[in-house]
């Protein structure tokens, strides 16, 4: 099977020339796209594209790789789904002039060819490749040359949150959620009805359009819904004990095994024995949260995380790394909600890492500042920019803030006076007959001893980060991270809050094509600029 190159034509038919003046002041990027299609697949980026395909001549010819990732580019633009891409090929006559087929009556391609090639993107990593192609594409064009742009790059790395695709549940509607797609996946492989294996299996909840329905009971009363929950894991267990004498061979694979794992991983996470049983059958909803509680059977990947102490959301965060000179997104990455930001920083090295040109800069939230990444900084020569992390209040009392640091001699001096040599992550003893004597002691201390100060693994970092806040010079530099927050503003705009795809790789293809989207715009606004 041979995979087709997309050669459209470079001079503008005049019909196109007349659509090319109606996207002159809205809808800028199909003009854009429409000039630059030939560059930004050029030949070399074509042969990428190509190699997801197999190349032994067997099953059916595939539609222009190039093609259908201009049509990705431009499902993210207009916020299109996979079916009005393919409508739209034929109503609307600017997806038409871009993928070079005005004038046609039927679609280039269909739905299921469009979901394929996403997902041939996606296991070829090639999604990174599109957006690091739109980084390439600003430098052949020469966008930047005539603003005297540094070679190095000074970037910036934030989040957003992206409410998740699944469906959210409490326990109860969890575990019947998974022991329904147990059965259903068990009469997929016996060819019986699911309600049948329901009964067969002991668990005949499952014949009613809900959990919570099937058990009905007031829920309101504690020892109610502690009998229903016995009532729903009595049958659970059989449930499994049926799996297991039935189909012992299917339950060890796929694809059996993943909704069987789905309903153990709810079961283990959201249930613990109770403590009031002494025979130790009962079991009651845990009490504390699991650490990564899965919160959706839907989507597994999809955790329950915090945008502020007020705020909380169910799915991921959405993580970028942008050139601040140039506003370009160069590095993407999706983790769950729960993450902590500094989790993010691995993936992001590693795609930023993949340009030539030298890393000099960067500035990133607290939440991104650990030991690792000051070391990685430090391999790297990176000048680490950052607000420092948030003091906890002392009732009243000094803070860490109010005690001075010589990172030079490694000393720190307290308000009074008194210096003590410090070693990062270790406590800081004060002497404690200078300290009973002190007459700042009452908003210092209330122990019986010397003050004692706990610092960080990267309490040096830290340091320098609150000689940046506290001089005008440090606030302003800090505000060179601004364009990163702007890209975030816009990535919103364009993809909004919720996901469009479930799990993380596949929201992560999103993120990438839709930056890919936003680094076109900027390269289209310069050169219109310059023009």
């Amino acid at each position: 099977m041979t995979s087709l190159r997309w050669e459209p034509r470079d001079e503008p038919t005049p019909r196109e020339q007349m659509l090319l003046k109606t996207v002159r002041r809205t809808k800028k990027l199909f003009g854009f796209l429409r000039l630059h299609r030939r560059r930004l697949f050029d030949d070399a980026f074509q042969d990428e594209l190509a190699a997801v395909y197999r190349q032994t001549g067997a099953g059916k010819v595939p539609h222009p790789p190039a093609m259908m990732a201009m049509a990705i580019l431009l499902q993210a633009y207009t916020k299109a789904s996979d079916a009005e891409a393919v409508q739209q090929c034929v109503v609307d006559l600017r997806w038409q002039m871009v993928l070079d087929c005005l004038g046609a009556t039927k679609p280039p391609f269909s739905q299921g060819a469009l979901h394929d090639f996403r997902h041939r993107l996606i296991e070829n990593d090639l999604d990174r490749r599109l957006l690091e192609r739109t980084a390439e594409l600003a430098k052949e064009t020469r966008a930047f040359d005539a603003k005297k742009l540094p070679k190095s790059i000074r970037v910036a790395a934030d989040s957003k949150p992206l409410q998740g695709a699944g469906r959210v549940e409490d326990t109860l509607n969890l575990l019947g959620h998974a022991a329904r797609d147990v059965v259903r996946c068990v009469a997929a492989l016996t060819g019986a009805d699911p309600d049948v294996v329901a009964t067969e299996a002991g668990i005949p909840l499952l014949l009613e359009s809900s959990t919570k329905v099937a058990l009905d009971t007031d829920w309101t009363d504690p020892k109610r819904k502690a009998r229903a929950l016995q009532k729903l894991m009595k049958q659970l267990r059989s449930l499994l004990s049926y799996v297991q004498a039935q189909l012992p061979q299917e339950a060890a694979q796929l694809p059996l095994r993943e909704p069987l794992d789905a309903l153990q991983q709810i079961i283990d996470q959201d249930l613990e024995p109770d403590p009031d049983d002494p025979k130790g059958k009962r079991v009651r909803i845990r009490h504390g949260t699991a650490k990564d509680r899965r919160v959706s059977i839907k989507d597994p990947d999809m955790r329950h995380g915090r945008k502020s102490r007020s705020k909380a959301f169910n799915g991921f965060k959405q993580h970028v790394v942008v050139d601040l000179d140039r506003a370009l997104v160069l590095a993407c990455a999706v983790v769950g909600a729960n993450r902590r930001e500094h989790e993010a920083m691995p993936a992001l090295r590693a795609d930023l890492g993949r340009y030539d040109a030298p890393v000099t800069e960067v500035f990133v939230d607290r939440g991104y500042t650990t030991v690792d990444f000051a070391e990685v900084a430090s391999r790297n020569q990176w000048t680490v920019l950052s607000k420092p992390r948030q003091m906890p209040p002392n009732q009243g009392r000094f803070t860490k803030r109010d005690f001075s640091f010589n990172l030079r001699d490694r000393t720190v001096t307290c308000p009074a006076g008194q210096s003590q040599p410090f070693i990062p992550g270790k406590q800081v003893h004060f002497d404690t007959d200078e300290c009973a004597a002190c007459s700042l002691r009452s908003r210092c201390t209330a122990s019986k001893g010397g003050r004692a100060l706990n610092l960080s693994d990267d309490e040096i970092e830290q340091q320098r980060f609150l000689r940046l806040v506290k001089s005008k010079a440090g606030r302003k530099r800090l505000r060179a991270r601004i364009p990163v927050e702007h890209r975030l503003a816009h990535l919103k705009q364009k993809q909004g809050d919720q996901a469009r795809y479930l799990g993380e790789r596949a929201n992560l293809f999103d993120l990438r094509r839709t930056t890919a989207v936003l680094n076109l715009e900027v390269i289209q606004h310069v050169l219109a600029t310059a023009a």
